[in-house]
């Protein structure tokens, strides 16, 4: 029995009845033989790991942008996050860890420099030619902008990694396509997955700017009752740590209901295989009634308390200008972008100048667009 023979069988044993198998892939686009000691999945995720969108993601912004500090997390950290979180998640429920864990690592590759903030501008720019939305950017990176195979375009992930990544969706996004079938568990976990550490660690970020205190933490129960939890058994606790302790106390409880409530659902709904999970009327994973409402709560109170807040309008109106004057040099003078993605315009096959424009300012890092910015618009600095 060979190795990666043995890793199937092992999979087997470990997986439940409707977790999503490697070797049940629906495959790649491209055929491929296998690799002789990585399964479909894992393969799926080192292809993400080595691609240049996912190094990129080191610079790009969270909430803070990237020059603001070296604390704040920062697209890459937050990918790390979901996917650490995705994987407890998918292990308890005996699913497909490496499933679980590609789609995470690739959920944000097509985010655009300056966070959200960005993504809407570059939408607003696309309006009339296709719009911008990072979930579709992501599938566009994985399945046509990494070139690094002679063979063929795109990295060649599997059928499921990609249909997580299409499928993608937070508060900000809208479904891509109207599909009839449930996806995968490991991919609807992933959705959840990313919530709750974006929401858990945008408290751990702001209480560090100062857009938050953990005086304001009281206004949502949830926090208030970790809070009096730790005033109980510590006194006089430093606030560096109760912020610390507030975090990982939000993580675990949203983990733990999501993973008794979605257990619950499966015994309740007879789920047996990934046939059942495709073909149930609604996704299966979730959070108790209760806590979709609390975790609704923080986010609503983040909103308003820390999205909104002056400091982070300011950053984000600097960014709406770099992006805009970016945007209008290239496409009144694309010659002045670098050669590579200036010939793409010019031979234009398949992309629109402004969609070759967009690829490349969604590409970037917010550094590498606030020097493209001052070189471009300031005429002391050397281009």
């Amino acid at each position: 029995m060979s190795y990666l023979e043995n890793l199937h069988l092992l999979e087997d044993q470990v997986l439940a009845s409707y977790a999503q198998r490697s070797q049940e892939s629906k495959g790649r686009f491209y055929s491929e033989p296998e690799h002789e000691y990585r399964m479909a999945y894992q393969r799926d995720r080192d292809r993400i790991i080595h691609s240049t969108a996912f190094r990129r993601l080191q610079y790009k912004t969270q909430v803070f942008v990237n020059h603001e500090g070296d604390y704040y997390r920062t697209r890459i950290t937050h990918t790390l996050e979901v996917a650490k979180i995705a994987q407890t998640i998918a292990r308890v429920l005996k699913l497909n860890q490496d499933l679980s864990e590609s789609i995470a690592l690739a959920h944000d590759l097509g985010h655009t420099p300056f966070g959200h903030c960005g993504e809407k501008v570059l939408n607003d720019l696309m309006k009339k030619d296709g719009g911008f939305e990072h979930n579709a950017q992501s599938y566009r990176l994985v399945t046509e902008l990494e070139d690094p195979y002679p063979d063929f375009r795109g990295l060649n992930l599997t059928y499921e990694v990609l249909e997580g990544i299409d499928k993608h969706r937070t508060r900000y996004d809208r479904s891509l396509k109207n599909v009839g079938t449930q996806y995968t568990l490991e991919a609807q976990l992933v959705d959840l997955a990313d919530e709750i550490a974006y929401t858990a660690h945008d408290i751990d970020d702001g209480i560090t700017s100062g857009l938050l205190t953990l005086e304001d933490l009281k206004e949502v129960k949830l926090c208030q009752c970790f809070l009096d939890e730790i005033n109980k058994k510590y006194n006089h606790l430093e606030s560096s740590k109760v912020k610390h302790i507030i975090v990982r106390k939000i993580i675990d409880y949203l983990v733990t209901d999501l993973v008794t409530i979605t257990l619950d659902r499966i015994v309740r709904f007879k789920i047996k295989t990934v046939d059942n999970v495709r073909n149930f009327h609604e996704e299966l994973v979730t959070f108790s009634s209760k806590a979709k409402q609390q975790h609704h709560d923080l986010k609503k109170f983040l909103s308003q308390k820390m999205y909104k807040h002056h400091r982070v309008v300011r950053i984000e109106t600097k960014s709406i200008k770099v992006i805009q004057e970016l945007f209008k040099i290239y496409d009144s003078r694309p010659e002045v972008l670098p050669e590579n993605t200036f010939s793409k315009i010019q031979k234009q096959k398949t992309s629109s100048k402004k969609r070759i424009i967009c690829d490349y300012i969604a590409g970037m890092t917010d550094r590498f667009a606030i020097e493209e910015y001052e070189k471009l618009t300031i005429p002391s600095i050397r281009v």
